[in-house]
């Protein structure tokens, strides 16, 4: 009986690591739900108790919860985690906001780095599928989709990279300076030839990947987020001589 407990709890165990791998690796993302125990059974070769003990322990730790209708979601631990805490220095220290678009640059730049050197087949059909709603967004001048399609790209280039940190950071990243993000493609979605440009820089990115060029993935994607830091300070002055002349005005 002893035996066949411990044996059953090292299974559970071996269960509990192989949903850590996915949820690291984004296989699963945050807000997904489970396969029914049935198929996780299946899928990995035990028995539904053994699949039962490894979502109950992950639940546990916060990686894993449970939703009405008894449906089991990953949750976003892994991000939140990092996002809250960020969230407050930044709105308590706005200076650091340089700091975290150095720290994009060198991470997409990165990321791009990686992906050109490692994208399997599949990775690059989920490139090429962000690419193209990228580019119907972009042309077709809705703007909310194209922050969607924008973040959506990046994003997939950092899967690409298999470095499940860059998956996470990146992914945190965006929702860390979404505001900062929607406000500086609004701004240059009033300007069409810089609009064209990011276009283009997005164009570069992808194709240097899709050739499996590291190095130029790597020079494309620096100078990416080069021109939206330029941008965003561009952006920033922009305001702030409007938020001036309204002062004078009243």
């Amino acid at each position: 009986m002893t035996k066949n407990l411990h044996t059953n709890i090292r299974i559970s165990d071996r269960v509990v690591k192989i949903l850590e791998v996915q949820i690291l690796e984004g296989s699963l993302k945050p807000g997904e739900a489970l396969p029914s125990e049935r198929d996780l059974a299946i899928e990995i070769g035990v028995s539904r108790p053994t699949i039962r003990e490894a979502i109950r322990s992950l639940v546990s730790r916060g990686m894993l919860a449970t939703r009405h209708g008894g449906r089991t979601v990953v949750t976003d631990k892994l991000d939140s985690t990092f996002i809250d805490s960020w969230q407050e220095m930044l709105l308590n220290h706005p200076n650091i906001q340089n700091d975290l678009l150095e720290f994009r640059h060198i991470l997409e730049g990165q990321a791009a780095f990686f992906a050109a050197q490692r994208a399997t087949e599949i990775d690059l059909i989920n490139l090429d599928a962000a690419h193209e709603k990228l580019v119907l967004a972009y042309d077709g001048g809705d703007l909310r989709k194209s922050i969607d399609a924008d973040v959506a790209f990046h994003q997939a280039i950092a899967e690409a990279s298999h470095n499940v940190l860059i998956g996470h950071l990146s992914s945190s990243l965006f929702k860390l300076i979404n505001g900062h993000v929607t406000k500086n493609l609004e701004f240059l979605h009033t300007r069409p030839v810089q609009w064209k440009m990011l276009e283009k820089q997005h164009y570069a990115i992808w194709q240097a990947i899709r050739e499996h060029q590291p190095e130029s993935a790597l020079k494309a994607a620096s100078g990416h987020i080069e021109f939206v830091i330029e941008n965003m300070k561009t952006n920033a002055q922009v305001n702030e001589r409007l938020q001036s002349a309204i002062r004078r005005l009243a």
